[in-house]
């Protein structure tokens, strides 16, 4: 009978679930804080269920000889080291959609909060005061609503929005007009977004673009008196700057559920009176708790009694049967995603995947899925291969297949079509007897190049003196070339060349490449250790 510990708090009824399945559970929902503890027992289990307060550590992970899976009953899986997990074969399960409708209903009671000064007339009233006049609020209706990711969560708050008779516009590269025509919003880029909106909420994922997004210079294009909601990552906004904001009456208000370093037991926003702050009660409703908690003992218990596998962040959802079979093409097919997905700045209208040869008797279904997930994750670091074909559709995104029999050398591989407002990007790749995802083709140039975590692409036009202009930039830069791989569809056609790395590509260095007038395009790609 496999065996599971809940170290943090999670439903009875969720416990009973592993119960009646057939599964061993201790709860013992005081125990995830406790490091020396968690080391000393988590041997003994082949599931680890938690919340937010249980980290789940490298160290953690190498002392679970057993662990299969870790449930986290929720969205965030932060606490979680998913390379770690991913490196010792434990599949990190979550649960994306249990709590967006609460998440973005506190969203909205933040902003009325804001609005009418709710918090701080409460505390003058019960303190006998009777302020009335100090208290003039702002009225919600025909005010301008701008919301910063449009996907499930965000999408829940625009309808709130356009219920309540504000005006919505939204900001999400990922956002389709067709979709934000249904949700009734407008879509528009970031800087106008910030020019318009008399209210601002942030429901993005935490990644390397949107990180600090709400800082000194985006503060400077906002409206004067300005309202700032985030029940999303604290790491969006740079405290220091929203606080001074504040205090200069730029922005006139700020309500935070997160922030950079928790739980918040000091803050420069702990003292001002224009600030609403709550301990990241965003998912804290009692619906809330239950649904994710019930979710993540059924998974969990799924997997350990049937081998099925659901809402898993670094496995695909594929039957036993099928998985030797399919996984490398799994791979292959999330690393196709995640190439375009690195390199394509514009909103994604379309997607067409074909399947050539042997690929097109394989569970499609499943690869379809691993490629949409490679794809959206740049935006949406949350994202699993369940997640993602609904988020994909939320979005408007058309996605299409095409199945055909075997038209080349290879006996089997996947393209991938991506359409944009300007362009379209096509990708190729197969994997070979080692198992190993590969490139084959990249905007119709034919090349064998392997997958590298960390990478270099550039287009230009076919000239003589390109690589050593690349080589001479990283030399002057310290920055190491491991290998290269080039293509050209014809002499002095178009060229593309991808760099190995041994680290990441600095941002300034990178700044020195695209200035660079015979280079037409170049992106930083990083790709997991579990895809290569």
């Amino acid at each position: 009978m496999p065996r599971v510990l809940v170290s943090d708090k999670l439903s009875p009824t969720a416990v009973q679930i592993f119960k009646d399945r057939g599964v061993e559970v201790d709860y013992l929902p005081d125990v995830g804080p406790d490091k020396d503890k968690m080391l000393e027992i988590i041997g003994q289990y082949d599931g680890l269920a938690i919340r937010s307060a249980t980290k789940v550590t490298e160290k953690l992970i190498n002392a679970a000889t057993n662990l299969k899976v870790i449930g986290r009953a929720g969205i965030g899986v932060d606490n979680v080291d998913i390379p770690a997990a991913s490196r010792k074969g434990i599949i990190v399960m979550n649960t994306p959609f249990g709590n967006s409708i609460t998440t973005a209903e506190h969203a909205i009671a933040m902003m009325f909060a804001l609005a009418r000064q709710l918090p701080e007339a409460n505390a003058s009233t019960k303190a006998g005061k009777w302020e009335k006049n100090r208290f003039m609020g702002t009225e919600i209706t025909g005010k301008t609503l701008g919301i910063i990711g449009c996907g499930n969560i965000g999408s829940i708050v625009a309808t709130r929005g356009v219920g309540l008779r504000m005006h919505v516009v939204a900001f999400d590269p990922f956002l389709s007009e067709s979709r934000a025509s249904e949700l009734g919003v407008e879509k528009v880029e970031l800087d106008e977004l910030l020019s318009r909106a008399d209210f601002i909420t942030l429901h993005t994922p935490m990644t390397e673009k949107t990180k600090n997004i709400i800082n000194a210079d985006t503060i400077g294009k906002m409206k004067k008196g300005v309202y700032i909601i985030n029940c999303a990552r604290g790491g969006l906004i740079v405290e220091a700057d929203l606080a001074a904001a504040l205090k200069e009456g730029k922005v006139a208000g700020a309500a935070l559920d997160v922030f950079e370093v928790e739980p918040a037991k000091e803050s420069p926003f702990f003292e001002l009176e224009n600030v609403v702050a709550t301990p990241h009660l965003g998912a804290a409703t009692s619906e809330a708790q239950e649904n994710v908690a019930l979710q993540v003992a059924e998974q969990m218990a799924d997997y350990l009694i049937k081998g099925a596998v659901s809402n898993a962040i670094n496995m695909p959802s594929i039957t036993a049967e099928e998985a030797p079979r399919l996984k490398p093409f799994v791979k292959l097919a999330e690393v196709l995603g995640a190439f375009v997905g690195q390199v394509t700045d514009e909103p994604i209208t379309e997607v067409e995947i074909v399947f050539d040869g042997a690929t097109a008797q394989m569970n499609t279904r499943a690869l379809i899925s691993a490629a949409l997930a490679g794809l959206i994750r740049p935006q949406v670091a949350d994202v699993n291969m369940v997640s993602a074909p609904i988020m994909v559709k939320e979005r408007g995104i058309i996605v299409s297949e095409v199945k055909r029999d075997k038209s080349g050398v290879f006996d089997g591989y996947i393209m991938l079509k991506v359409t944009t407002p300007s362009m379209t990007r096509t990708i190729a790749g197969t994997c070979f007897s080692d198992g190993k995802p590969r490139f084959i083709q990249i905007k119709g140039i034919n090349l064998d190049a392997e997958v590298g975590q960390h990478m270099l692409y550039t287009t230009n036009a076919d000239a003589p003196g390109i690589i050593g202009l690349l080589g001479t930039v990283c030399g002057q830069n310290g920055v190491n070339i491991a290998n290269f791989q080039l293509g050209r569809n014809r002499p002095g056609g178009d060229a593309i060349a991808l760099l190995y790395l041994d680290a990441p590509f600095p941002e300034n260095v990178l700044a020195q490449v695209r200035a660079h007038t015979a280079i037409d395009s170049a992106k930083r790609l990083q790709f997991d250790v579990g895809m290569i």
